[in-house]
């Protein structure tokens, strides 16, 4: 991965947290001046929020992460597959430090499942079932398992560009006031729980990058699969955003792909239920089987550890902060497994039923054995005459 560098502002003393605190009070009296007005409730995804606009709705039925972290800089690439009646949306993500953004290569996503996809295991089974000959005539497959600145108080725009379908604008907004008016001069009002909700990014002094989104032609709702969006930004940690998504109204999902120098862990589960590791493991782009060139983009072909982790929240009002990932404390690989049930067969035949043959003719074998055994025994107890055993 590439180092970007960054350069950081130093926040003041006591009067940029007092500057922060009334910019923060301020934002609230607007909005309780223009609840009229509000957007219906945003929909919030893994690592942002979703704004439409107006009276529409648009939500996020699946949002996938590929988390890449070198010790220094950390880049987050993301796709979301969206529906609802908005044409048009706004997209907020808390970042910790300032971002570089772009688009990012489609194709990163299927070489990555195709990278962490469960290993196929046959597993065979002697008898019949409900789905085999005599029962039903055919053989099938049964079950298998399954397959995230310090800055000084200011205002700033530092980017603006279009990406594709996106309208991104950089914000070194430390002051939610300024989100606030980003939004407003686009269309778009911020509602009072959004504004609650990133208080905790303010008082880190986070930025944000916030994305327009609007359909490719005409004023067509969005949905679909949007392009993903590639975000670069220093950070010492790995860090996810997830606090945003207490705001959802239905149980969320979060997959994440996680490259690092270390097979990588959540520090906890911040209101969801224990995460799961579908996947561990060492890769090289280099060696790798099949086309990697976007993960080679993404990793600079250097070999690095990819963990796959999937989380579900059924209670997102319960997340209390943000995805923190640290190194496990071993590089234990693992992969899915998907189990593949057959019926045990020779050279096409069931085993069954040339068990059951072998049976038959044993048994038959046995009987010819036992008569032939009951004859010699009857010829030996014959009684004999003078000159021998009675004649037949």
């Amino acid at each position: 991965m590439r180092h970007t560098g960054v350069k950081r502002r130093t926040r003041g003393d006591g009067g940029g947290r007092a500057w922060t605190a009334r910019a923060l009070s301020l934002l609230l009296t607007l909005v309780s001046l223009q609840l009229g007005s509000l957007i219906s409730p945003a929909f919030a995804c893994g690592c942002g929020a979703m704004v439409p606009g107006g009276e529409t709705r648009v939500s996020v039925d699946q949002e996938t992460s590929v988390v890449g972290w070198d010790g220094r800089t950390e880049q987050i690439v993301m796709r979301l597959t969206v529906r609802g009646n908005a044409p048009e949306a706004a997209w907020i993500m808390p970042v910790p430090h300032r971002a570089s953004v772009e688009l990012g290569d489609p194709g990163l996503f299927s070489e990555l499942s195709a990278l962490t996809s469960p290993e196929l295991v046959t597993r065979h089974y002697f008898w019949p079932r409900a789905h085999d000959w005599p029962f039903a005539g055919s053989s099938g497959v049964g079950d298998g398992a399954r397959a995230p600145a310090a800055g000084a108080p200011s205002v700033e725009v530092v980017g603006r560009e279009r990406l594709g379908p996106f309208d991104v604008a950089r914000l070194a907004a430390n002051d939610p006031e300024a989100l606030r008016k980003w939004l407003e001069d686009n269309g778009f009002d911020l509602p009072d729980r959004l504004a609650t909700a990133l208080k905790p990014y303010v008082d880190q002094g986070w930025e944000y990058v916030a994305v327009r989104l609007a359909p490719r032609e005409g004023h067509n709702p969005l949905g679909g699969t949007l392009d993903p969006l590639r975000l670069r930004f220093a950070s010492d940690r790995l860090v996810y955003p997830m606090r945003l998504s207490k705001l959802a109204s239905t149980p969320q999902q979060l997959g994440l792909y996680v490259l690092a120098a270390h097979r990588m862990e959540p520090r906890g589960p911040i209101g969801g239920d224990a995460p799961e590791v579908t996947y561990a493991g060492r890769i090289d782009p280099r060696s790798t089987a099949g086309d990697t060139d976007a993960l080679d983009g993404l990793t600079g072909g250097k070999p690095v550890f990819l963990t796959a982790i999937e989380q579900s929240f059924p209670h997102p009002e319960r997340i209390d902060g943000d995805h923190e990932l640290r190194a496990a404390d071993t590089d234990t690989p693992y992969r899915r497994q998907v189990y593949e049930n057959r019926l045990l067969t020779v050279v096409g035949t069931p085993a069954w039923v040339l068990s059951l043959l072998a049976a038959v003719l044993l048994v038959a074998a046995v009987v010819v054995l036992l008569v032939l055994r009951a004859g010699r025994r009857a010829v030996r107890e014959l009684p004999e005459g003078p000159e021998g055993p009675a004649a037949w």
